[in-house]
């Protein structure tokens, strides 16, 4: 039952945003008490940071699998983004915005872990292409996962990109093309072309 409620709450928060669902809400949606929630999570504030926890693993895992699979580092980011968007849901319920004004400790938890886990896997990412000959030699390759990663993050900033103005799909797409046109060589501008006009048809 722990698993169940972990499941509906996590896709409530996505869709709703944290701050909209109620204990209430998610006991209705699954048809059980609220006491049988409270038998497993304390309170709301536990029920959230036990939802980022989790959400935050299944991502992982899945990056991982994408990672293992030792794909053009170029394709694999697309494949990342790809797996990524599946989370994503009504952009205008702004769930990453609610969880930071309303339990900022939660937040701040939930970005150190996704800093450790990007800077791994872009660090890993650039490499393989410098490696490949995909990325120009001149990187410098902390300079660049960091910013990378911290351009995911501005482009889910709503005062900057508000979602009336920029669909987040389109933004990702602009972001990622954004990033690799500035770090590939012509063997992987070749790849990245590719992959743009396969996408656009």
């Amino acid at each position: 039952m722990k698993e169940k409620i972990l499941e509906k709450a996590g896709d409530m928060f996505l869709t709703l945003g944290f701050k909209s669902v109620t204990m209430d809400d998610l006991a209705q949606q699954m048809g059980i008490s609220k006491k049988t929630i409270y038998t497993h999570f304390e309170n709301k504030t536990k029920l959230v940071a036990a939802c980022t926890h989790h959400l935050f693993e299944v991502i992982s895992g899945g990056i991982d699998g994408i990672c293992a699979l030792n794909k053009n580092p170029i394709e694999e980011l697309y494949e990342i983004k790809k797996y990524v968007m599946q989370f994503l849901k009504d952009e205008k319920s702004s769930p990453q915005y609610q969880l930071q004004k309303y339990y900022p400790k939660i937040y701040s938890e939930m970005r150190e872990n996704q800093y450790c886990k990007m800077k791994t896997c872009v660090v890993d990412n650039i490499q393989r292409g410098l490696d490949q000959g995909f990325y120009r030699e001149n990187l410098n390759v902390e300079f660049i996962s960091r910013i990378y990663y911290a351009g995911g993050v501005i482009i889910k900033d709503h005062a900057l990109f508000p979602p009336d103005k920029f669909s987040h799909a389109q933004l990702m797409d602009d972001f990622l093309e954004y990033h690799l046109r500035g770090i590939v060589t012509p063997k992987g501008r070749k790849i990245l072309n590719t992959i743009i006009n396969s996408n656009q048809e």
